[in-house]
């Protein structure tokens, strides 16, 4: 990959001043192809068992994130020249479905359930609340990585409603405060650690 560096007219006198002094790149580096090397093992590993099968895309993307816990860029590259499909179709169907995630996800996943009987027992309340008090919108991880707040259609636990899940442990009838308190309580959890 080159890279141009542009120079304003007005700049060239300094431009050729430092140039000869050796403090300036050339007008042209290369990077480095960031794919030249194989797939990390673990990645590798990953995706051998989806080679020349040509509708196993979903099913390699859902195991790349249930290992990383998100799709970065350089697995979606590793994953359509490993696999043998178009970057523009892997790139469209990771942003197509909602369930993949392309940034890493905080420590804690916070899902807030919208569904139907979430919903009438005030569950955006509860949403808003955890969004005030983590500083933080629907899909965005706090700055030190802690808590990733999300919504989901539904949980399947109406009869607990409204519901907080948060990683695999479904909380049952909350409120804004009881799920803030719970929240508070993995914080301080997490700092002994």
């Amino acid at each position: 990959m080159l890279e141009r560096i542009f120079v304003l007219p007005s700049q060239q006198r300094n431009v050729t001043m430092a140039s000869k002094n050796g403090t300036l790149p050339p007008k042209h580096v290369y990077r480095g192809d960031p794919l030249a090397e194989p797939p990390p093992p673990e990645l590798a590993a990953i995706l051998a068992p989806h080679r020349g099968e040509p509708d196993a895309l979903i099913t390699a993307l859902e195991e790349i994130q249930r290992h990383y816990g998100y799709l970065g860029k350089n697995h979606l590259q590793y994953v359509a020249r490993e696999l043998g499909f178009p970057l523009a179709r892997v790139f469209g169907v990771a942003t197509f479905y909602n369930l993949f995630r392309f940034a890493p996800p905080g420590k804690y996943q916070v899902r807030v359930c919208r569904g139907t009987a979430c919903h009438v027992n005030h569950s955006d309340e509860i949403l808003h609340a955890l969004s005030d008090h983590l500083g933080v919108g629907v899909d965005e991880t706090t700055p030190d990585n802690r808590f990733t707040l999300q919504v989901v259609a539904c949980m399947g636990a109406c009869s607990l409603a409204p519901v907080v899940v948060v990683n695999e442990e479904t909380l049952g009838r909350m409120t804004a405060d009881k799920a803030w308190a719970a929240l508070e309580h993995l914080g301080e959890e997490g700092e002994d650690a």
